[in-house]
């Protein structure tokens, strides 16, 4: 039987140590540019009117759409017929690179974190 993977989680420090490490910068430098980025980000998305596209080459395209209203959604708890009003959501698609590097077969994946 195969065990079942564990989920990763990589948070904003880890980020921005990995950033450092790349840009061969202090740590705290690279927080503050981290930080910034995704906060630039996020305005970009929240103030979308109602829509907006950031496309970043070589990594992937953040999205925000709106839904339509739904008037006749069920509350699954109380199977009572309810109004959901349109709304936005986020959407991200990845790019050419980024898709390229998902699509190497696990097995070689594993393979190359063993010799690592």
């Amino acid at each position: 039987m195969v065990e079942p993977t564990k989920k990763v989680t990589i948070t904003k420090k880890d980020v921005s140590k990995r950033t450092a490490k790349i840009a061969e910068e202090k740590i705290y430098l690279t927080e503050k540019i981290v930080d910034s980025v995704f906060q630039a980000l996020r305005e970009f998305m929240s103030e979308a009117n109602p829509e907006v596209r950031i496309e970043i080459r070589d990594f992937g395209v953040f999205e925000v759409k709106k839904t339509k209203p739904k008037p006749k959604a069920r509350n699954p708890k109380t199977g009572e017929i309810i109004y959901v009003p349109a709304r936005r959501k986020t959407h991200f698609k990845a790019g050419k690179l980024l898709k390229e590097k998902l699509k190497t077969p696990l097995s070689e994946l594993e393979q190359q974190n063993k010799e690592e």
